[in-house]
């Protein structure tokens, strides 16, 4: 056999199967997308008022009676395009975080960084009496210095994923003893408001919240793109990628970066929605039995999650006042946190 022909054999099976993979990805993708279109469309009909699908066609396209326009395209419809945002940003945020660092549990909520946003949001609430938008300004500051100091304490010989995340379950806690602090020195009133905001919803939401968020997906998504070749090569590992001539600890310092600025627009825009950005891309990557990135199914799956919480919420106790999305969140992420942790060997790593 020449040598060309065993290079052809060689590389038969591998493209044989990327293209498998390929296809299942795209399989994946439509079938996310189908199921968001019909959450979105429950989400968007279902309610106090409840609509025909004819008649929800006709509102979307601005032909409906004032009060079917009023409810959907000024209540729901904002509401609804806001949970899916902050469940993309939160998801990629969490995929980021967890393949940068090579450990499941580095995710923005795990280690400190939606709970520095919480800590500074909460201070400016209580104690500065500041509106929504400095407290949206002091909720991002927050989970940035909170970020910063974490790489800084972790980042001795070279960022690592253990380390990163054990000093940002130390942050994290020291955090929450900030926020107990705070909320019982608050005025009753003032506190059932900071606490409300801690569990994170969507409800009350505004184009304005929308435009911000959409505005720093827009312009970190592309960033996420550029730098994804660099991401795979970096899971190689350090060694490799510098000969390869990839900066790690400039890539890797780049990419958590953005995570932190997703993570914290969402979070200043609708709370800290538990455990989004720690099971999206776990979810993905299992659908797809890949351990690759997966951006395009994990952001999807973010969307469902926060989309498909937020509908349960407002549904779960009909007559009664409804639920935060942060309470459904937390019901769907902790089990699996226990699993995880359950099911890891001593090193750490998921078994």
């Amino acid at each position: 056999m020449t040598t060309r022909s065993k290079i052809q054999t060689d590389v038969a099976p591998l493209s044989y199967a990327r293209a498998r993979q390929s296809r299942r990805e795209r399989r994946l993708v439509l079938a996310l997308l189908g199921a968001l279109v019909l959450v979105a469309a429950l989400s968007l009909a279902v309610g106090a008022y409840s609509l025909s699908v004819p008649d929800l066609l006709r509102t979307l396209t601005g032909q409906g009676t004032q009060s079917e326009n009023f409810i959907v395209l000024s209540l729901r419809l904002p509401r609804l395009t806001l949970a899916v945002l902050v469940g993309v940003a939160f998801a990629i945020s969490g995929a980021l975080f967890q393949t940068v660092l090579r450990n499941p549990l580095a995710s923005p909520d795990i280690i400190g960084v939606t709970g520095g946003a919480s800590a500074a949001a909460v201070f400016g609430m209580l104690i500065l009496g500041f509106g929504s938008v400095a407290t949206s300004l002091a909720a991002f500051a927050g989970a940035s210095i909170v970020a910063g100091a974490i790489y800084l304490l972790a980042r001795r010989g070279g960022v690592v994923g253990d380390r990163f995340v054990l000093i940002g379950v130390g942050v994290a806690f020291m955090v929450q003893g900030l926020l107990g602090y705070l909320l019982s020195r608050a005025d009753l009133n003032d506190a059932q408001g900071a606490l409300l905001w801690l569990v994170g919803s969507v409800s009350g939401a505004g184009w304005h919240d929308i435009a911000v968020v959409a505005v720093v997906l827009l312009a970190l998504l592309p960033v996420i793109r550029i730098l994804s070749g660099r991401l795979r090569v970096l899971q190689l590992g350090d060694d490799l990628a510098t000969s390869l001539g990839v900066g790690a600890e400039r890539t890797r310092l780049v990419l958590l970066v953005v995570a932190v600025a997703l993570a914290a627009t969402a979070t200043a825009a609708v709370g800290p929605l538990a455990f989004v950005a720690f099971v999206a891309a776990p979810i993905a990557r299992r659908l797809l039995g890949t351990g690759g990135l997966a951006l395009i199914p994990t952001a999807l799956i973010g969307a469902l999650i926060t989309t498909v919480a937020d509908f349960t919420a407002q549904h779960l106790l009909p007559g009664q006042l409804e639920l935060p999305a942060g309470i459904i969140t937390g019901a769907i992420g902790a089990p699996y946190l226990l699993w995880l942790l359950a099911t890891s060997n001593t090193t750490g790593k998921s078994a």
